[in-house]
């Protein structure tokens, strides 16, 4: 599995299923000729989408997880069609292979709660939807959390009632920011959704930003670059402004959930060049 260490702080990419979504709508009015010398699409236009958890792991012992994957069973054979999906998650198998269990996470931060991050929340055992990760705290911003249960004419095709109704009582919900530990925030930027949130992680003079769905990609990095998904793209856009200029100051790496090809990057100081890579192997 992939992984990259800042200081005593370690992260590692889980297995959280792989779908194609089309391009043109990935990268919303950038002409094709332009995004695709930066990232691949299939005949069909579409392009590899991985949505790989990052599970953190802190000097105190605490294991938090970004994000929770596709899940597994979530998907009628349309959605399978329609979302590209080739394989779902195996969280389980990959916490394995570090010695843990779902049961082992003590926190997940869902940066938002789209389908493709939220499937993996709950699985269907025993006749009705429970949760995967029962001994986790579950944060997300309160209008992420209020849009979940209360989704509009638009939004209601990727915020699902199976992903929110067995871990009600496990959510914590934060406004603008909130200080998970010492060294890991999160942060509510709006833009893809309303409620999107992005986390910062800082150890000793190291750190990392996760961008989320605002920078779902490296091919991404250009600010004016985003998604047809997004709901507020001019929120996104500002956001992307703000939280590249404070990365790019600190030497931080880029993170990401979604990229085929990069799991993480660090930029020159004009973000123009990638001077560091950590490959996705898998």
């Amino acid at each position: 599995m992939d992984q990259l260490y800042i200081g005593n702080t370690s992260l590692t990419w889980l297995s959280g299923g792989v779908m194609n979504l089309d391009g043109g709508a990935m990268f919303g009015v950038v002409p094709k000729p332009l995004w695709s010398k930066k990232y691949p699409s299939n005949d069909q236009n579409q392009i590899l989408l991985p949505a790989d958890p990052i599970l953190v792991q802190t000097v105190e012992g605490i294991n938090i997880l970004i994000d929770a994957g596709l899940g597994n069973g979530k998907f009628t054979d349309k959605q399978i069609r329609n979302f590209g999906i080739k394989s779902e998650s195996n969280i389980e198998n990959s916490l394995k292979h570090l010695g843990l269990t779902v049961n082992d996470i003590n926190i997940i931060l869902m940066t938002h709660l789209h389908y493709d991050h939220a499937c993996g929340l709950t699985k269907f055992e025993n006749g009705q939807w429970t949760s995967v990760f029962k001994n986790a705290q579950i944060f997300t911003s309160k209008i992420e959390w209020d849009e979940m249960r209360n989704p509009n004419i638009r939004s209601k095709n990727t915020y699902w009632r199976e992903n929110w109704e067995p871990v009600q009582n496990q959510v914590k919900t934060f406004d603008m920011e909130i200080n998970i530990t010492p060294s890991i925030r999160m942060v509510r930027t709006g833009g893809h959704s309303n409620g999107h949130a992005i986390i910062i992680i800082k150890d000793g003079n190291e750190r990392i930003i996760h961008m989320a769905d605002i920078m779902p990609t490296h091919a991404h990095s250009n600010v004016l670059w985003v998604m047809a998904y997004d709901d507020f793209p001019l929120d996104s856009i500002t956001s992307k402004q703000k939280w590249m200029k404070y990365g790019l100051e600190r030497n931080a790496w880029f993170t990401f959930y979604h990229d085929a090809l990069t799991r993480a990057v660090m930029f020159n100081k004009d973000g123009n060049n990638i001077e560091r890579r950590i490959e996705r192997t898998e």
